[in-house]
């Protein structure tokens, strides 16, 4: 049994988390939210679960690595700096950031990577997800973590071959870009689909949220997971034990 804190407790993840770390047998060690005291809850638990705010992971970590705390980050939205961020405390603690926690999902991008990898440039690959109406940030972070997987396998960086926002006059799709198009509505938990398209023919990889209970039971498994481990960046693959 694992003594498991959440960052951003009164959130909707927050309470799925709650509901799922008693139903997996842990201990639900406290939670707070802004303005709460994360170094306290930190000192206390066996493993963080950070589901709050970009603005407020530079203060999460610091208080993972004082207590020497594994922390699980769930946070989507995170630019370049936040991420350096997480590699500073790697070094010191257990961290696994992922832009989505269910086990489907990071089971799907390994399939995405497996499909881009053996098909060429000549297929087209365009990603289609869609959130509820209050989701603030686009791309979805599953959109990107789909998007990583297929630029790797294709041995290229997403931010130099992704394409975002389509209006206008943008002209003929480039060869080996990868597409981003989101939709927000309604009270989608999230929807996410991978399409290879090429001449008379289409590949769909798709994975569908019906509840946010898939991603707060992955979260538990991943930071039960955490405990004990040496410092490092790891993500769901370590997990679910898929190169």
């Amino acid at each position: 049994m694992a003594r498991i804190g959440i960052i951003g407790s009164e959130g909707r993840m927050g309470r799925a988390l709650a509901e799922a770390i008693a139903a997996a047998g842990h201990e639900l060690e406290g939670g707070v939210d802004k303005g709460g005291d994360v170094v306290r809850l930190a000192k206390g638990s066996d493993v963080l679960v950070d589901f709050s705010s970009p603005d407020a992971l530079e203060t999460n970590l610091e208080a993972a690595t004082g207590a020497l705390t594994p922390l699980l980050i769930g946070t989507t939205g995170l630019e370049e700096r936040h991420h350096w961020l997480v590699d500073q405390a790697a070094e010191e603690i257990a961290v696994l950031q992922t832009g989505n926690t269910s086990l489907g999902v990071n089971l799907l991008a390994w399939l995405v990577e497996q499909a881009a990898s053996r098909l060429g440039e000549e297929w087209d690959i365009e990603i289609v997800e869609s959130h509820h109406r209050m989701k603030v940030d686009a791309p979805s972070g599953t959109a990107l973590l789909l998007g990583e997987a297929a630029a790797k396998a294709r041995g290229v960086a997403l931010s130099d071959s992704s394409i975002r926002g389509r209006d206008g006059i943008p002209g003929a799709r480039p060869a080996g870009a990868i597409g981003f198009a989101s939709l927000r509505g309604g009270t989608v938990a999230g929807d996410h689909a991978v399409h290879f398209l090429a001449d008379d023919e289409r590949l769909v990889l798709s994975h569908v949220a019906e509840n946010r209970g898939i991603f707060a039971r992955g979260a538990v498994r991943g930071a039960a997971w955490l405990i004990g481990r040496d410092a490092g960046r790891y993500t769901m693959r370590d997990v679910l034990e898929i190169s």
